[in-house]
């Protein structure tokens, strides 16, 4: 599979993109809503925003981004989709608060009059430093497992015409 060669799999990796730009809005306003309106603490405001996210993007890269994934059984592709998305987080969150200090230090010692806080700054720039690793990881991981079942080169268009599948919720596989 080669995303450069390959205009499916190239149309498929911009829906992916897309997907992950709807999930970076819903991770970034949920997480900003705990620590500023809720407090709640920096690691646990990002991990509850990172299953938000994830949950987001699971359910628009089944019925969008991989339409004829839905072969799969829904709750073994959640579950897949899920364990990817678990690595990542392991990697995320010690990663977020880890960038946090280092970003905070570094804009500190610059003693510069901002209109945002320093510590909002440096928490968003630790996100999305993060986000933009992670974001590798999901993507080749999920092709191959979560959505192997999808031929390489299979159009979307084609696809989209065909009857739909059945959605796999009462499904065994």
């Amino acid at each position: 599979m080669s995303i450069i060669t390959n205009q499916h799999e190239r149309t498929r990796f911009l829906k992916f993109a897309f997907v992950g730009v709807t999930g970076t809005i819903v991770d970034f306003g949920i997480m900003n809503l705990m620590r500023l309106v809720f407090d709640v603490p920096l690691v646990w405001a990002q991990a509850i925003s990172f299953v938000c996210a994830v949950i987001n993007n699971f359910l628009w890269n089944r019925y969008w981004t991989y339409p004829e994934s839905r072969s799969k059984a829904a709750p073994k592709q959640l579950i897949q989709f899920f364990i990817i998305n678990l690595l990542g987080i392991v990697i995320r969150t010690p990663l977020v608060p880890w960038l946090d200090r280092l970003i905070l230090n570094g804009l500190n010692n610059l003693s510069l009059q901002l209109p945002i806080k320093n510590f909002v700054i440096s928490q968003n720039l630790a996100l999305a430093a993060s986000i933009t690793i992670i974001t590798f990881w999901n993507f080749f991981a999920n092709r191959y497992w979560t959505y192997g079942n999808v031929p390489t080169g299979a159009d979307p268009e084609e696809i989209a015409n065909e009857p739909p599948p059945r959605d796999g919720l009462d499904d065994q596989n």
